[in-house]
């Protein structure tokens, strides 16, 4: 029923890629949660819940990881005001 395998002498072709798994300290850490309640919208829950029971994890560890990920995104220095020139009105 299984198939055999051919070997063969023909040369393999191995590149190297860069490593991109965290360090085993990384993985142990735990960032300091914060306990909030929010109301979400029933379809946003639902969709969730079926999601992470695909994925075999917990629906408030996928929502909290989007959060993560949005804040990774748009966590931005505030700056005090715009850096546009500011320009005079004219008079009148």
């Amino acid at each position: 029923m299984s198939t055999k395998i051919k070997y063969t002498d023909k040369p393999i072709e191995a590149k190297v890629i860069q490593d991109f798994l965290p360090p085993p300290e990384e993985l142990a850490f735990r960032e300091e949660g914060v306990k909030v309640t929010i109301a979400l919208s029933k379809k946003s829950v639902e969709f969730f819940k079926s999601e992470a029971t695909k994925h075999h994890t917990q629906y408030q560890r996928m929502i909290r990881s989007l959060i993560d990920s949005y804040v990774e995104a748009y966590d931005k220095p505030l700056t005090s005001r715009s850096t546009r020139p500011i320009r005079k009105r004219a008079s009148g």
